[in-house]
Parts: structure tokens; C-alpha cells; sequence
């Protein structure tokens, strides 16, 4: 057991201390039980001097242990730190040493939080993997909907129940799409943290898919009736238009892109020498490398002499800056629709 000396303690009084000024020399005021306080002219600071182990000549090892800075900390949390470091020395265990550990440990375990986590795999992986519409939105999911419940949670502790609460509370709001799109979201971070040894399993994963609610799927206006489908291409074939609005919605079923794929689509991701198109799909975010027929390169060329070589294919008519809005291309399409007496459609409906 380490060796202490018998002294008295709790000799100081508040008023004691706090009347505590620098003369010419710093000193200390001795509170009992190896507790000081140190009086310099940079400040006043609280230590605790102890002895464990044996130096050189076999005797008691002195050590002093830093308790913080005075008014900061005060007499009565000197003294309470004092006596947690006692009692460490009583089990023959460094205060220092401990304190260092609780730091580090402390340290680590912000450093495996569910957000800290999660951040990293967004900044380090997950934006370079999507494009930047999704990424956003898959973060904007984490900051709603998870951060608020689950941010200070050690990721390894999280269950599927705890996690499966968390999305419950979005499944009683009735968006259950969400919940389901924020469950995948936590997916991927849980793989993330497995892959880089701070979490063993995926809660979200063990949840599967009938945890929640089927989410209700919500269809895009189509004309799928081949009859009205072939009347609804040669109205836009005939419409008289703006050039870069009817060229986008006459690509639109041929190569069937999202609409924020083609509306955002540049001419420096096309060769219309080879006839491909290489762009990041808005889903997965993997590059497609897209083989583009005769009939699209038609109407590219004939756009590229337009709006070429270089920039949006279908730049707004308020500048050149900003693509063309996906409301342009649906009220230009309702309108070839209504014409020709067609059930409703919008763009994306192309890809039904």
C-alpha cells in the first residue's frame, strides 16, 4: 500500500483562500492531507501531493497531482477531488495515471458517438459515392430525424429496439417512406463503423424491412397505353416550342434519365463522336458510362450547335447558369398531353 504521512486536513477556509494574494515570492497555503494551494503571479492553483512507489534510494516516491485552478475550482471540489485520488491510492492505483486513462477513454468515446461516426462516413465516403442532391438529403435525414435521439449514444451500443424507436417515431408522424429511407441511411453508417472496428453488428440490418409499415408507393403520371404513348411522341414531335425545352423532352424517352439527370446533364460529360454519356446517376451515384442511339445523337447535334460545346445542355432562359426547371418540362408536356386529350403525364412518367 502506498505510503502516506499523517497529517491534519481542511485547515483552509473559503475566506482563507480567497484572501490569498502574490506577494514577492510564490508560496503555498496547505489545506491537510497532501491538498495546497499554489500562489503565484500568473494565478492560484490547487495540487495534491502524494507518494507512491520508490525512487532510486528505496524511499517514497513524491509525486504531485494538479487539481485546477483556482476560483475555478473551488476549496469544497479541491478537497472532494483530493479524497477520490485518496481513495485511488488506497487500491494502489495512480491518480495521475487513472485521470489520464478517463481522459483518453472519454476521448474515444465521443470519437465513437453515432453522429461522430456518422459524420465521417458522410464527409469520407458517402458524398463521394452519390450525387450531391442525395448526399444532402441523406444528411439532412441523419440531422432530423437520428442526430436528436441518438448523437451521444457509444455506436456499439445501439440495438436494433433502440434504433427501431427511433424510427417508430417517424412511422407515427405517417411518413413511413422516411422512416424507411432513414433506416437505410443507418445502414450504411453501422456498416461504416463496422468496417473500422468501433461497432460489431447492424441494428438496422437485423430490423429487415418488416419492422415498419410497408410505405406506400407513389407512381409518377404515365401514358402506358402504347396507342396513346405513340400519340403523345408525335405530339411533341409537332409541337413548335423553345428549341432546348422540346430537345429535352424528345431525349426524355428515348435514353429515360431521371429529370434531374437530364436536366442537369453537360456537354462535357457527352462524346458524340464515340455517342456516349458519362454521368453519375442521382441514386446509387456509380458512373454510368450510357451508349447513346442514333436517334439521340440527332437531336444532340442539332442542340449543340444551340447551347454547345460546353455547359448545361438545357440552360434556363434566365441564364445560363442555372439548368432549366422540371416545371418547364411538365407544363410544356400537360400542354402536348391536353391537346391530343391524354391522361396526365410528367417526365419522369417516361420511365414507367
Amino acid at each position: 500500500m502506498p505510503w502516506m504521512p499523517k497529517i491534519s486536513k481542511n485547515k483552509l477556509s473559503d475566506p482563507a483562500v480567497r484572501a490569498t494574494k502574490f506577494q514577492d515570492h510564490s508560496y503555498k497555503k496547505h489545506d491537510g492531507d497532501g491538498l495546497f494551494l499554489l500562489v503565484t503571479k500568473s494565478g492560484r492553483y490547487w495540487h495534491f501531493r502524494f507518494w507512491l512507489g520508490v525512487n532510486d534510494r528505496g524511499r517514497p516516491k513524491e509525486r504531485v497531482m494538479a487539481l485546477g485552478v483556482y476560483p475555478d475550482v473551488s476549496l469544497s471540489k479541491a478537497r472532494a477531488d483530493r479524497d477520490k485520488a485518496r481513495a485511488l491510492l488506497a487500491q494502489g492505483i495512480d491518480p495521475v495515471a487513472h485521470r489520464l486513462e478517463e481522459h483518453t477513454r472519454k476521448k474515444l468515446a465521443a470519437a465513437n458517438t453515432f453522429e461522430a461516426v456518422a459524420r465521417e462516413w458522410w464527409e469520407d465516403v458517402h458524398r463521394h459515392e452519390v450525387s450531391t442532391g442525395q448526399a444532402e438529403r441523406n444528411r439532412r435525414r441523419l440531422e432530423l430525424h437520428v442526430y436528436p435521439h441518438l448523437a451521444t449514444d457509444p455506436i456499439a451500443g445501439i440495438n436494433a429496439q433502440r434504433l427501431l424507436g427511433v424510427l417508430r417515431r417517424l412511422e407515427r408522424r405517417g411518413i413511413v417512406a422516411t422512416a424507411h429511407r432513414t433506416k437505410d441511411v443507418c445502414s450504411q453508417v453501422f456498416e461504416f463503423a463496422i468496417a473500422t472496428g468501433r461497432a460489431d453488428a447492424n441494428p438496422a440490418k437485423a430490423l429487415g424491412r418488416r419492422a415498419l409499415r410497408p410505405a406506400k408507393v407513389k407512381h409518377h403520371p404515365a401514358v402506358t397505353d402504347p396507342a396513346q404513348l405513340a400519340q403523345l411522341l408525335r405530339g411533341i414531335d409537332a409541337h413548335g416550342g423553345e428549341p432546348t425545352t422540346m430537345a429535352a423532352l424528345k431525349l426524355a424517352p428515348i435514353l429515360f434519365p431521371r429529370p434531374g439527370e437530364l436536366r442537369t446533364a453537360r456537354w462535357e460529360d457527352f462524346d458524340l463522336v464515340a455517342g456516349t454519356w458519362d454521368f453519375d446517376p442521382s441514386k446509387d451515384g456509380r458512373p454510368l458510362l450510357t451508349p447513346l442511339p442514333r436517334q439521340a445523337l440527332e437531336i444532340l447535334r442539332e442542340l449543340h450547335r444551340v447551347t454547345g460545346p460546353s455547359g448545361y445542355l438545357f440552360p434556363s432562359a434566365r441564364g445560363g447558369k442555372r439548368p432549366i426547371s422540371d416545371s418547364v418540362l411538365n407544363t410544356v408536356l400537360k400542354r402536348i398531353a391536353t391537346r391530343h386529350e391524354l391522361s396526365k403525364v410528367v417526365t419522369h412518367g417516361f420511365r414507367a
